[in-house]
């Protein structure tokens, strides 16, 4: 992730850097989800987007909090 905000390439759309302010509310507002629902989810997964992305579509049931 690049910490140059003008410089946004494919690395933006792969890895979520809850880390960063920015990010965790450009993140959780493109998912529909809050940012705290959003560091879970990083939590549990990782911070691949593909993977919170597969993560999130589960039934609310099988996801482990």
């Amino acid at each position: 992730m690049s910490d140059d905000l003008r410089n946004r390439g494919i690395q933006d759309d792969i890895r979520i850097n809850v880390n960063q302010d920015w990010e965790l509310r450009d993140w959780s507002q493109r998912l529909g989800i809050t940012p705290q629902e959003l560091r879970d989810a990083v939590r549990q997964v990782g911070p691949i987007a593909r993977d919170v992305r597969a993560h999130l579509a589960r039934p609310r049931s099988l996801l482990r909090y």
